[in-house]
């Protein structure tokens, strides 16, 4: 099987990651758990790109509105669409990041880092601008650990006894448009 063919075949583990934490992120109210860490805010923002079907006959649907309105979203859920790109909102201790991730590859894109202090005490030495730079790709490492310890979080779930009990949670959040307890 070449690479290719692999991702394809996973796929699907991207779009219930998103699905998944779309429902954990409306179960306690944004607020997510993540073991080692403590609770990560996590936010469904205005953009979601839902798939449904396969090969050729694949269609794609994009829903946009407040985080309140992805109401066009949670129906297309319910119609058996699938998550395939999400507009995501992220805050851990001091950092708040926003990304749109995207299910097959887990890809991100548009990615708004939090602002640093280091723009404004720019005195235009090398040093200050390397600086800036260092400081910039520390924040993105904090990012992608961030959503890995998420994802981790969910295989944790997906790979254990645990995840009949989600996806009953799960569907009936899909269903009723609110999370159960």
């Amino acid at each position: 099987m070449d690479l290719v063919d692999l991702i394809h075949e996973k796929r699907f583990l991207g779009q219930e990651f998103l699905a998944w934490l779309w429902y954990k992120s409306e179960e306690r109210g944004g607020s997510v758990e993540v073991p080692g860490r403590g609770d990560v805010l996590v936010v469904f923002e205005k953009h979601m790109l839902l798939e449904y079907g396969e090969g050729e006959a694949s269609e794609k649907v994009i829903c946009r509105g407040l985080q309140t309105e992805l109401k066009e979203a949670r129906a297309g859920l319910v119609l058996a669409k699938k998550p395939e790109q999400a507009r995501v909102r992220l805050a851990w201790a001091e950092h708040e990041f926003s990304v749109t991730l995207t299910a097959a590859v887990f890809e991100f894109r548009n990615i708004r880092l939090p602002k640093t202090g280091g723009a404004e005490e720019d005195d235009g030495r090398a040093e200050s601008l390397e600086g800036r730079i260092l400081e910039r790709i520390g924040l993105f490492e904090h990012l992608t650990r961030l959503v890995d310890d998420l994802f981790r979080l969910y295989i944790n779930i997906r790979a254990s006894h645990l995840w009949n009990e989600e996806l009953v949670k799960i569907r009936a959040w899909i269903n009723t448009g609110a999370p159960t307890a």
